[in-house]
């Protein structure tokens, strides 16, 4: 053992530092003495190195490279022991992993690919039979690039590991580097070295992009499953990939995803989902109306500084570069179509410049990832919908009764983990009773429901079940008017399937659905089936019910129940569209729409129809066409152009894929209709005629009850054999009103039925 100086490799062996040995004098060591271990002053810690006898080196020095020094932590003029080491045959390596980066960041070439096979090739022949220890840097040249190699892992076990005699070789805290070992190579965390090949380390350099602590089952995203697998297919499965392979096969990665639908199904929760899901960087979630400002030139600097981190990263690291997430909420707001705003700034059109330009501009970034949501993807920009940009376009609809399920689910869970759910609340009926309801409204129904539950425990609530609680009891609850909790609410608080029917009945109501309350009021008496017309419309009504649910080839399917006012038209047509039992079913009718301009009309019956393509399954009515588009029958030439060419074109629209619409008209008439092209709009048209016939009428009296059987006995001998020309409205009215007859009521009602619909001998 001898103690040594510290010294600096030889300044006139510049090619020194890459042999990755130190330099000793010739006369210190002996010839065959390869290699030697260095123990610091603390006398602790030691550490192996390869040596090579040189003149040039003062006797008593011992000179190494700036990466040794670090590496073993000694300082210049350090007094270090040294003594030759010899390896045994057990300290033999068998395979080495190191990391690489560049030795210098003003030289790296991130663009350039380093092949790890021929890589390993030069690493064992420059580097045989040399000591390696986990740890070490090794300065090291390839194909004229200088880089810097740390070892990260050693395993041997013996000369007998090379003839795969040995199981599994083990871990070594040194060995000695055989020219037949294996080397792999990893990239060095915050490297932009690009490495190709089959010789990278078994921990890849490519860091997954699925986040390794993500469970995809408490996502909290229910009813979404197919839409969630098609954006994983189209902007993440490649970026599973090393990006290496991604470059090989010159594949570029989406860029941008526009997650589109009606509000409240999920967008925002999707991509807040997504931000969490990927191994990502912090994403950045702007409102997209955040971006604008008043002063000129600012909000184009806005939409910069979300790029600039990504800009940076990517000039750093190339390929290699970590994924940035920009989330756009309400991205109509700025990425409107240009030219269509209003103003002499013209703040829109540039900020949407702006936008393009960073997304897929002259310097394209490839680490980036924009999440945008509207509501309104028909006014956002064109160019923003292409490919390279928000290429992805996935709409969030209305989830089915499966997803209703799933969400329901997600929201009862918790309850139900504490035993706050009662055990007669079943998910799968509240998704079944919750047709066209969004994600949002199932929580808002969920927590309506427990609010009923939190108010039927509270002394002097006003809740409905309180209420018929307190009318049971001779007592009435709480008589002093306080609020107060009920003794031990805590523990007997539970929610029931009764709160959640009080909250579907009474306070929450979807969106988009049902519009139960206008249907049911064109239906006031019900129908009555008083004879064979009624009934052939029914049953051809019903054949195109099932054609709609059932035909793959008609999407669309529409007819027509045309006939004399008042004979039930409006009654039937919503009667059908309740029966269908569709998930959206709305009325488009004249008397919703007074004192709106063409321009509003257009724009409301547009509305319900856009509406009812966000359902699988809608019905719409269009009721009393020809009041619709403003027909005078004593001006021929006057109606509304505008609102019968709108009707026109939605009649005949095909809806969506996987969308499927049935269009009822209503119309007293026809022959108008068909004048103004309306008709060879719808499929079919049936015929509802008025009440002709004695029976017929009897039909409708007896089902009404207005009189008694011997009154119906006295009416159905004198209407018997008797005619008349009346609609079903019309002898509702005239039964009501003889009704009202103080003395003779079947006499009142024969006169007027004489007079009113000319009721005379066959």
């Amino acid at each position: 053992m001898v103690q040594l100086a510290v010294d600096k490799a030889p300044a006139n062996y510049p090619d020194f530092p890459f042999t990755n040995l130190v330099a000793v004098n010739a006369e210190d060591f002996l010839e065959k003495d390869k290699h030697v271990k260095v123990t610091g002053e603390s006398g602790r810690m030691f550490h192996v190195f390869s040596i090579q006898r040189m003149q040039e080196v003062l006797r008593g020095a011992i000179c190494f490279n700036t990466g040794q020094r670090q590496f073993a932590g000694l300082g210049a003029g350090q007094r270090v022991e040294v003594e030759v080491y010899k390896f045994e045959q057990n300290d033999y390596i068998t395979s080495i992993s190191l990391k690489a980066d560049f030795i210098s960041k003003k030289t790296a070439q991130p663009d350039i690919p380093f092949d790890t096979d021929k890589m390993s090739h030069e690493f064992c022949m420059q580097f045989q039979n040399q000591a390696m220890q986990p740890g070490q840097t090794i300065f090291f040249k390839f194909n004229e690039s200088k880089l810097l190699l740390t070892v990260t892992e050693l395993s041997g076990g013996g000369a007998k590991s090379f003839l795969k005699t040995l199981s599994k070789p083990k871990p070594l805290e040194r060995g000695l580097f055989m020219s037949n070992a294996v080397a792999t190579f990893d990239r060095a965390d915050g490297s932009s070295i690009m490495l190709t090949g089959k010789s990278k380390g078994k921990a890849s350099q490519h860091t997954s992009i699925i986040n390794p602590d993500w469970d995809f089952q408490k996502m909290g995203i229910g009813g979404l499953d197919d839409e969630f697998s098609a954006i994983f297919r189209r902007a993440f499965a490649s970026r599973v990939f090393p990006p290496d392979v991604v470059q090989q096969l010159g594949h570029k990665h989406v860029r941008g995803i526009l997650l589109f639908g009606p509000p409240g199904t999920g967008k925002t929760l999707m991509a807040r989902q997504i931000g969490k899901m990927l191994n990502a960087r912090e994403p950045k979630i702007i409102n997209g109306p955040e971006i604008l400002n008043k002063f000129v030139g600012q909000s184009e600097e806005n939409v910069r500084k979300l790029f600039e981190d990504a800009e940076e990263e990517q000039k750093r690291c190339g390929i290699n570069s970590g994924l940035h997430i920009i989330i756009f909420d309400e991205i109509d707001a700025i990425c409107k179509e240009r030219g269509s705003t209003g103003g002499g700034t013209g703040v829109h059109d540039t900020v949407v410049n702006q936008l393009l330009s960073k997304m897929d501009g002259v310097n394209q970034l490839n680490n980036i990832l924009v999440i945008g949501m509207t509501n309104r993807k028909d006014l956002i920009d064109d160019a923003l919908l292409r490919p390279g940009r928000l290429e992805v376009q996935t709409e969030i609809s209305l989830p089915d009764e499966k997803g209703r399920h799933q969400i329901f689910e997600i929201y009862v869970q918790r309850m139900r983990d504490f035993q706050k759910l009662a055990d007669d609340v079943d998910t799968k009926e509240l998704a079944a009773l919750t047709k066209n309801f969004s994600g949002a409204e199932i929580e808002g129904l969920v927590r309506a429901a427990q609010a009923t539950a939190l108010n039927r425990l509270i002394k002097g609530g006003v809740g409905a079940l309180q209420e018929k609680e307190n009318k049971k009891k001779d007592s009435g609850g709480n008589k002093n008017g306080k609020i107060e909790l009920d003794a031990d609410a805590a523990d007997k608080i539970k929610i029931c399937r009764d709160d959640f029917m009080m909250a579907l009945e009474n306070d929450i109501k979807p969106a988009f659905g049902y519009n139960t309350d206008t249907l049911k009021e064109s239906i006031p008496n019900g129908i009555i089936q008083w004879g064979q017309s009624v009934d052939r419309v029914m049953e051809d009504g019903r054949l195109m019910i099932k054609q709609t649910r059932q035909s793959e080839m008609t999407p669309i399917v529409s007819f027509l129940i045309e006939g004399p006012p008042n004979c039930g038209k409006t009654a039937l047509a919503a009667h059908l569209a309740l029966e269908s039992d569709f998930p959206f079913a709305k009325i488009i009718s004249p008397a919703n729409m007074i004192g709106m301009t063409e321009l509003a009309k257009c724009h409301a019956i547009k509305k319900i129809f856009f509406d009812a393509y966000k359902s699988t399954l809608s019905v719409v009515v269009v009721d009393e066409i020809e009041s619709l588009i403003d027909y005078v029958p004593m001006c021929p030439g006057k109606f509304s152009n505008m609102v019968l060419q709108a009707l026109i074109a939605l009649v005949k629209k095909v809806p969506p894929k996987d969308k499927r619409l049935l269009v009822v008209g209503t119309t007293s008439r026809k022959d108008v209709l068909d004048d103004m092209g309306l008709l060879s709009a719808f499929n079919s048209s049936f015929h509802l005629s008025n009440i002709t016939k004695g029976p017929e009428i009897i039909k409708v009296v007896s089902e009404m009850g207005c009189f008694s059987e011997q009154e119906l006995s006295t009416i159905n001998k004198k209407v018997a054999s008797l005619t008349c020309f009346v609609g079903i409205k019309k002898l509702i009215v005239l039964a009501e009103a003889a009704k009202q007859s103080p003395t003779d009521r079947v006499n009142t009602f024969l006169c007027l039925l004489e007079e009113e619909a000319g009721l005379q001998p066959t």
